[in-house]
C-alpha cells in the first residue's frame, strides 16, 4: 500500500510543453490552459479525484470531452461561426461534416470505460489492496 503524501510534484515536461504550445492562441484557450494547470497541481483527495476524472472524460454527455467535441462541432458550423460564411458551399459543408464526425467519434470512441474503471478502482470502499 502506498502512503498518502500531500505534496503534489510539479507538472511533467509533457504537460508543461502542451500548455506552452497552446499559449496565446485565444483568451478562451488560455482559460482552459489555466484550468488544466490548476487540475494538474491540485492536491485532491480520492473522492475529488474520482469526480474530476469523471468530469474530464468518464461520463458521456456530461464531461469535458463531450464539451470539447460540441465546441469543435459549433466552431466548424457556418451557421454558428460567421467566420466560415465566406467559404465556398462545398468547403463549408465539408468543414461542418468534419466537426460532426469529431462529435460522433468522441461520443462513440473515446475510452470513457477506461476512465470509469480508474474511478472505480480509486473508490476507497472498493480498494482491496
Amino acid at each position: 500500500m502506498r502512503t498518502a503524501d500531500a505534496v503534489v510534484p510539479p507538472l511533467d515536461e509533457e504537460i508543461e510543453g502542451l500548455l506552452d504550445d497552446l499559449d496565446g492562441i485565444h483568451a478562451g484557450v488560455d482559460l482552459i490552459r489555466a484550468g488544466f494547470r490548476v487540475l494538474g497541481l491540485a492536491a485532491l483527495d480520492r473522492e475529488r479525484t474520482q469526480t474530476v476524472l469523471a468530469a474530464l472524460g468518464g461520463s458521456e454527455g456530461a464531461d469535458v470531452m463531450s464539451l470539447l467535441a460540441a465546441t469543435i462541432q459549433r466552431l466548424t458550423s457556418y451557421d454558428a461561426n460567421p467566420a466560415l460564411r465566406g467559404l465556398g458551399d462545398d468547403t463549408a459543408k465539408d468543414v461542418r461534416r468534419i466537426g460532426e464526425a469529431v462529435a460522433f467519434d468522441t461520443a462513440t470512441s473515446f475510452p470513457r470505460d477506461l476512465v470509469s474503471e480508474a474511478c472505480a478502482r480509486i473508490d476507497p470502499y472498493a480498494d482491496r489492496s
